[in-house]
């Protein structure tokens, strides 16, 4: 038995003790459902570089992590807010992930990949009209085409300050969308992720925003696979679910409430994108193979103990999110230091680590308990805590 001393509010502890890891099966059938993890990259922390400036990338090791993705039978969806995209990582190392990302699914058979494209290296400003985000849309799309990678077409953060109607977003999607060589998944990203992105398809109000959104696909919807939204909000999810196109796919972003989402009801079900799959793939891959089996008990039991831990992750100030991803790969063995592009972890407490922790452990998903233990030591030592 491993015991630790977590940190909780008021400078004091609690005493926990692990329960070791769940035994999750790797699937021995194809899924039921699509199912993209969005992948995190492993910084660099031997690089001369300034974080905060300069994104160093440890290649390897970041191409090794979508290798353990692909063999847990997940799709990896890459360069996209995970992997720190715009939030630290600029365009050009982005192009040069999907470029090490693609060559490496080209020898996993079956490897799935999906590579964001946007408007980043587009700084928004006065200056900035509708027709440069078109430009910019149309070479980054160009960029990952040429590579021959499939396009997931990230929201705008230059098309939120740019756009003056709903209209122009139809313009934009509309002329992006005649021009892809396959259907693409549109991303929908809400202010709570990114705050430049308020106000997405026109509207602050997500029932109008949701109509015009509902247009594009409408208008589009052979030239789309799919939409991801990422609101948090499970009832307009289903909502918009409802009234897709035929053959137009809902992807979950609600790292909220994914599991009974992607598990759906009588009218249909969402497939998967989501960023809580690159922290809990053995047991989102384990609980795929069991509902592709028709074992609902069996996908309950393993994916309801992770919500609270997504909850955890991804709560307020959502867009903090990823440090805790890595966190936790970290406490797993995945990489060796927990160290991330732009220094971002430091973007969560002492007490917010302890409790991931916790709620990890209670998922099933702490590998070897004794190496978390002395892992978390560490990250907790450079706190000036010691336990």
């Amino acid at each position: 038995m491993v015991a630790v001393h977590l940190p909780v509010a008021g400078w004091s502890f609690e005493r926990y003790t692990l329960r070791g890891p769940r035994d999750f099966a790797k699937p021995t059938r194809p899924f039921n459902r699509i199912a993209f993890a969005a992948a995190h990259v492993v910084a660099d922390p031997r690089a001369d570089a300034d974080p905060w400036l300069e994104p160093a990338i440890d290649w390897g090791l970041t191409i090794a992590y979508r290798h353990y993705l692909w063999s847990l039978g997940l799709g990896v969806a890459e360069a996209m807010d995970t992997a720190q995209r715009g939030m630290g990582l600029d365009w050009t190392q982005s192009l040069e992930l999907i470029r090490h990302s693609l060559a490496a699914a080209r020898d996993v058979p079956g490897a799935v990949i999906a590579s964001g494209a946007g408007t980043d290296h587009l700084a928004p400003g006065p200056d900035v009209t509708v027709d440069k985000v078109i430009a910019a849309y149309e070479m980054q799309c160009a960029a990952i085409e040429k590579l021959g990678g499939r396009i997931i077409l990230m929201a705008s953060r230059a098309l939120a300050a740019a756009a003056r109607s709903p209209d122009d977003y139809a313009r934009v999607y509309d002329r992006i969308l005649r021009q892809v060589k396959e259907p693409v998944i549109i991303h929908w990203l809400g202010d709570m992720f990114d705050p430049a992105l308020a106000g997405y398809w026109g509207y602050s109000d997500l029932g109008k925003a949701m109509d015009v959104c509902l247009g594009v696909l409408e208008a589009n919807a052979a030239k789309i696979d799919g939409i991801k939204i990422s609101l948090l909000d499970k009832d307009r999810e289903i909502v918009l679910r409802r009234r897709l196109p035929k053959g137009v796919r809902m992807y979950t972003g609600d790292d909220f409430n994914y599991a009974e989402l992607i598990a759906g009801d009588d009218q249909g079900h969402s497939d998967a994108l989501l960023g809580i799959f690159d922290a809990i793939a053995p047991a989102a891959s384990a609980a795929l193979s069991a509902l592709a089996a028709g074992d609902r008990a069996e996908f309950d039991a393993i994916l309801e103990p992770t919500v609270p831990l997504s909850r955890h992750i991804f709560k307020a100030p959502t867009r903090f999110y990823k440090t805790g991803i890595v966190f936790l790969a970290y406490l797993n063995g995945l990489q060796g230091h927990f160290t991330m592009v732009g220094g971002q972890e430091s973007a969560r407490s002492a007490i917010h680590l302890g409790e991931l922790l916790r709620l990890a452990d209670q998922a099933g998903l702490i590998s070897d308990p004794e190496q978390a233990v002395a892992r978390f030591r560490a990250v907790m030592a450079v706190h000036g805590i010691a336990i």
